[in-house]
């Protein structure tokens, strides 16, 4: 097993005085300012659209200077702005020592506000950048790679200051869309705990931000057979064939157990996303069987709301 590592969470940052009802006493009926930065192709977009659908008043590309004048703005006499979240990133061009210096200052304005940072993997990143064609803003005249290496440069700093950092590395939209959500916006004790069961790799790199890993490289390999190697744990003769031997059943009579265990208490600790990550080699057989068989398993229950993501299943196999 191993810990969640593509999520960090820290303690929102408050101006200096609050109302009595302790929410922090600010411009307007400004309550909640969200400042959305990160690596460009990071998912920056997406996140926004999270707050836009819960009902934030949001801007995109906004430079950092002009964060402080949103505030103004949105603290004047009549505004009925409650929450906005806003995307500042190296759009702006002079990004980093400006937006340090704004997040400083807005304590001072009595602005309560929180930073949520959204993080890559360089070939996550590459990837997206060949998908949608587009260049990079920080090298427009140069390569893809140059500008994520510059642009991580410049963003590091800033990474330590993030009151949430998520790695969208592997994630679906909709996956990174309710983590935001539930980590961000809040759900009742009562809500439907998020649970994402994952299939991976492990030559090709551990998860980055799975809470629980399990190994399954134990079972029968059907890479080693010509006939199934080309297939994935999507198809039943691959289900088969990882089954044969009884492993499969005796790892299930476990491991269900142990997840009906764990499940409902990491629930009432008031977890809101679980993600539960099953390795094998190549993450395209043993791995991708039983991440649908177990989400198969949980989905019908009232208390959980479960999503499944296979990181690895469109690699190409090598040759035997």
């Amino acid at each position: 097993m191993a810990t969640r590592l593509g999520a960090k969470f820290k303690r929102p940052r408050w101006a200096p005085s609050s109302s009595p009802n302790g929410r922090t006493a600010g411009p307007g009926r400004l309550e909640d300012l969200v400042i959305i930065t990160g690596f460009s192709g990071a998912g920056k977009s997406t996140a926004m659209n999270v707050f836009e659908d819960a009902g934030y008043f949001c801007v995109d590309n906004l430079p950092p200077e002009m964060i402080r004048t949103l505030v103004e703005l949105l603290g004047h006499e009549g505004s009925k702005v409650e929450r906005a979240a806003v995307v500042s990133d190296v759009r702006g061009g002079e990004y980093f020592d400006q937006l340090r210096a704004v997040l400083e200052h807005l304590p001072q304005m009595g602005t309560r506000y929180r930073v949520l940072f959204l993080d890559a993997d360089e070939l996550t990143l590459l990837n997206r950048y060949k998908e949608t064609r587009r260049r990079h803003p920080v090298t427009p005249h140069g390569s893809i790679l140059d500008g994520i290496t510059a642009e991580r440069e410049l963003l590091e700093p800033l990474k330590e200051l993030a009151d949430a950092v998520v790695d969208t590395s592997g994630l679906k939209a909709s996956t990174l869309r309710r983590r935001i959500a539930d980590e961000f916006l809040g759900r009742q004790q009562t809500a439907r705990l998020s649970v994402t069961f994952q299939s991976f790799g492990f030559k090709h790199g551990p998860p980055r931000d799975a809470d629980l890993v399990f190994d399954v490289r134990f079972l029968p390999n059907p890479h080693w057979e010509p006939a199934l190697r080309e297939l994935t744990g999507h198809d039943r003769r691959v289900l088969e064939y990882v089954a044969r031997g009884g492993k499969l059943d005796e790892f299930y009579d476990r491991i269900v157990p142990l997840l009906d265990f764990l499940l409902p208490e990491y629930k009432a600790e008031g977890k809101a996303h679980l993600a539960i990550a099953f390795g094998c080699t190549g993450g395209r057989h043993r791995s991708v069987a039983i991440a649908e068989h177990l989400a198969d398993r949980y989905r019908a229950s009232d208390e959980l709301w479960i999503e499944v993501g296979h990181r690895d299943v469109t690699r190409a196999p090598e040759r035997a």
